[in-house]
C-alpha cells in the first residue's frame, strides 16, 4: 500500500492509518530529513525480526538506530549525560544526525547488542516525527538502499513501492527523499566522534 503523507502539514487521519498498521506488527518505509527509512515499532519483537530479515542482518548484529520525537523522548532510552553533551542535542536536534549512547534498560534486547549502545536520531520531518508521537514510542530506523552501483540510496517513493509493496505493509510517499545519510556521532565516551560524515555538520553546534 502506498499512502501521500505532505510533510509540511502531515493529514492527523493518515498518521493514524500508519499508526495502525505499526500496531498490529507491520513495517513501513517512510520519509526523514535524509534518505527514506525502513523501520517498525521497536516494541514489537516479530515486525523487528522481519525488519533484519529484508536487510539480511541478524537482530543482534545490526546496528539500528531509532527515531524519537524529541530530546524528552531520547531520555528514556539512554544512560544519563552530562550538561554539555545535552546542550549540542538541543541546538542541533531535529536533525539530520545520528547519535550513538549508552543504551538503557528500556531499549529492546533485540536491538541492544552485546556493545549495549543505541543509535537516536529525531529527523527534521514532521512525517516521520508525528507518527512516533501518535505511536507513544520510538519506530526503528534503517536506511532504504537502492542495488544500482551509482545511487547508494532509492530517493523515489513510487519507485521504491514498486519494489518493496510485496515486503513490506506500507510505504508513505512524503515527496522525494535525499540520497546522502544522517551523520552518525558516538557519544558513549562523553565526547563527539564522527564515525560516519553525512548530511549533518556536527561543527556548527560545538
Amino acid at each position: 500500500m502506498l499512502i501521500k503523507i505532505y510533510p509540511e502539514n502531515p493529514n492527523p487521519k493518515a498518521i493514524e492509518q500508519v499508526v495502525d498498521v505499526l500496531r498490529k506488527g507491520g513495517i513501513l518505509i517512510y520519509p526523514t530529513d535524509t534518505v527514506y527509512g525502513l523501520g517498525c515499532d521497536i516494541t514489537n519483537h516479530k515486525a523487528l525480526e522481519r525488519v533484519a530479515q529484508l536487510r539480511r542482518i541478524k537482530p543482534d548484529k545490526a546496528n539500528f538506530s531509532f527515531i524519537c520525537y524529541d530530546l524528552s523522548h531520547i531520555s528514556d532510552y539512554i544512560k544519563p549525560i552530562d550538561n554539555a553533551t545535552f546542550r549540542v542535542l538541543k541546538k542541533a536536534l531535529p536533525g539530520p544526525f545520528t547519535f550513538i549512547f549508552n543504551a538503557n534498560h528500556n531499549v529492546p534486547k533485540l536491538l541492544s547488542s552485546n556493545k549495549k549502545t543505541v543509535g537516536i536520531r529525531v529527523p527534521d520531518n514532521n512525517i516521520a516525527r508525528e507518527i512516533v508521537r501518535q505511536l507513544g514510542n520510538p519506530i526503528l530506523s534503517t536506511s532504504i538502499h537502492d542495488d544500482d552501483d551509482i545511487i547508494e540510496y532509492s530517493t523515489d517513493p513510487e519507485l521504491i513501492h514498486e519494489k518493496y509493496e510485496d515486503k513490506v505493509d506500507l510505504v508513505i510517499d512524503g515527496g522525494y527523499g535525499g540520497n546522502i545519510p544522517s551523520t552518525v556521532i558516538d557519544c558513549t565516551s562523553g565526547e563527539f566522534e564522527v564515525v560516519r560524515e553525512g548530511k549533518g555538520e556536527l561543527e556548527m553546534y560545538l
